[in-house]
């Protein structure tokens, strides 16, 4: 199948769908395509199948390869694909890419070998060149695993050296680091952010796009951020920051993928259950996501 979207026309607010699993385990495909009708019914630019959010760490590669399938159905070329590759060997890593390859997805986003050793730069080299040479697929280094953290520099190199590798999903809170990749990138270097806590600053930096777990809690509120800095309302962009970062303040948690699971149910969406052995929303984080859910509804469905 060909990839219809180019790297440069990936961007804007591109949530990772959350993937439901039935209480047995198993991926929910009925609530998986609700799931992403609502997302792009909230008038996101995109979607990320298989990321951090949709718990893409557990999940089995053909459950992957499916999820990937049952996102491309719904959004049926009207918006950009994106596969998610969290792998902890080179190995592993192509053998997903192999499996959604052919399912037309315009880019992976390929994290960081993650277990608990670093591996050095060019061994980090080795592995990207390998696996863009598997395939013609533009590839996004999803930097967010912290004892593998790439530098921007280091991340400069590889969208320099690597010719696969496009962009850069720049994630972990740090700010300074994606406006240091920001300055440094060329043209056409792709960088996203992923700093759930500071949205409109990294818009006003100028990022490609935000690929963050908020934009999944509430793709509607963030999609009308993104659109407030980039028509230069600044004054609304920095009022609805506020009342996101009161809502990512009730959902960062050690088990946020399922708070923000609960989020979204709130909204109506089937979102399931979350792998064990994470927790669902207790019933104090709960009554803190209700509390700050509403402002930033009310406030986005204003505009």
């Amino acid at each position: 199948m060909t990839v219809n979207f180019t790297p440069s026309q990936i961007q804007g607010i591109i949530p990772p769908l959350v993937t439901p699993f039935n209480a047995q385990g198993g991926i929910d495909d009925a609530a998986l395509r609700e799931t992403a009708r609502f997302m792009i019914g909230q008038g996101v630019h995109g979607l990320v199948v298989g990321g951090s959010s949709g718990e893409g760490y557990t999940l089995e590669t053909d459950e992957l390869q499916r999820s990937v399938e049952i996102a491309m159905e719904e959004a049926a070329g009207r918006i950009p694909v994106i596969a998610g590759v969290i792998a902890n060997s080179t190995r592993d890593a192509i053998r997903r890419v192999e499996a959604v390859k052919a399912t037309g997805i315009c880019a992976l986003q390929v994290t960081p070998v993650h277990y608990i050793y670093k591996t050095d730069e060019d061994s980090t080299r080795r592995h990207f060149e390998e696996i863009s040479e598997t395939t013609d697929i533009p590839i996004l280094i999803y930097n967010v695993i912290p004892w593998n953290y790439l530098s921007p520099a280091q991340l400069l190199r590889l969208m320099r050296d690597v010719p696969g590798v496009v962009g850069v999903k720049q994630s972990a809170g740090d700010l300074k680091a994606l406006a240091d990749l920001m300055i440094g990138a060329r043209p056409e270097d792709r960088i996203y952010a992923a700093v759930d806590s500071l949205l409109y600053p990294c818009v006003a930096l100028g990022a490609h796009g935000l690929i963050s777990m908020l934009t999944s809690a509430v793709p509607a509120a963030c999609v009308r951020l993104w659109d407030a800095v980039h028509t230069g309302d600044h004054g609304y962009a920095l009022a609805l920051h506020n009342r996101l970062l009161a809502l990512w303040n009730a959902i960062y948690a050690d088990n946020r993928v399922a708070l923000c699971k609960y989020t979204l149910a709130l909204q109506g969406v089937p979102t399931g259950h979350t792998l064990r052995p994470t927790p669902e929303a207790s019933p104090s984080q709960q009554a803190a996501i209700k509390a700050a859910l509403a402002p930033v509804l009310e406030f986005a469905a204003g505009r």
